[in-house]
């Protein structure tokens, strides 16, 4: 079971993450070179209204954002464990999928958020930033 805590750590452990809260909802996200990678998202009303229409709930404890390389594979990753990972019209078609934080690894959010963090870095920094970790 991951925290709110164990994001920030992993989060501002990477080269040029900040956090940052405000926005419409006050809750933090995290930015890099100028673009979200992770974001608490709670349920909007339409949000809500939504999954109702389709027998859904949103689920209990802490849902975060985190960015994706495309839709697709926000896709795959739903449909590899669901337990963890959902979707809402709201985010059809957008390279993001939610994740409970108290059905995740800190280790797998780790992966996660590296992974959306490699989407944003600039270049180098990534690519200085997997050699030193003898990542490909």
């Amino acid at each position: 079971m991951a925290t709110i805590d164990d994001v920030r750590a992993l989060a501002l452990a990477l080269p040029g993450v900040e956090e940052r809260t405000g926005g419409h909802t006050g809750a933090p996200a995290w930015r890099c070179n100028g673009g979200q990678i992770a974001w608490l998202r709670g349920p909007r009303k339409t949000d809500l209204a939504q999954l109702a229409a389709l027998d859904r709930t949103w689920p209990e404890g802490p849902v975060l954002a985190v960015r994706t390389e495309t839709a697709a594979l926000a896709g795959e990753l739903i449909a590899a464990d669901p337990d963890v990972f959902f979707t809402i019209p709201h985010f059809d078609g957008y390279p993001a999928v939610l994740l409970r934080l108290d059905a995740i690894t800190p280790d797998h959010l780790g992966e996660i958020i590296a992974d959306a963090w490699l989407l944003r870095a600039p270049k180098a920094v990534a690519r200085r930033w997997l050699d030193e970790r003898g990542l490909d």
